[in-house]
């Protein structure tokens, strides 16, 4: 049997683990020569030394994305992304947390402060003032 191409030739190289990894281009390329006339997964997975269920499993993640951000009738977000804008909220959390406290300090220290006569008592800016 010859092959028109090189079975590795859209593969990445292999890592430490000896996994390869493929790049969202690679995967797509794939998924779209599987998705050919007269092509099949099985007959791709072959072509280019790849496990049939690993081309199975990609397939089915583009399907679920497109379902989804059709679903929603909007774009579907990486999971990078979705990680990225998770950190993102957890420090904003801590920021909110660190001022939240930090008022809190400067309430108890300004009461504190009223009760020893160091500051003036509060006064209502409701009630009519002298102008």
């Amino acid at each position: 049997m010859t092959n028109t191409k090189n079975a590795n030739e859209d593969a990445a190289a292999p890592t430490r683990s000896g996994r390869r990894r493929y790049s969202a281009a690679q995967k797509k390329a794939l998924l779209d020569e599987a998705a050919a006339p007269g092509s099949s997964i099985a007959i791709t997975a072959r072509r280019h030394g790849i496990s049939p269920s690993v081309l199975f499993r990609w397939k089915r993640i583009q399907d679920d994305g497109g379902l989804a951000g059709l679903r929603a009738d909007e774009r579907v977000v990486g999971e990078t992304e979705v990680k990225q804008l998770q950190a993102r909220v957890s420090e904003l959390e801590r920021l909110l947390g660190k001022k939240t406290m930090e008022v809190e300090i400067l309430k108890e220290a300004s009461e504190y402060s009223r009760g020893k006569g160091w500051l003036l008592p509060r006064t209502s800016s409701g009630s009519g003032g002298s102008r």
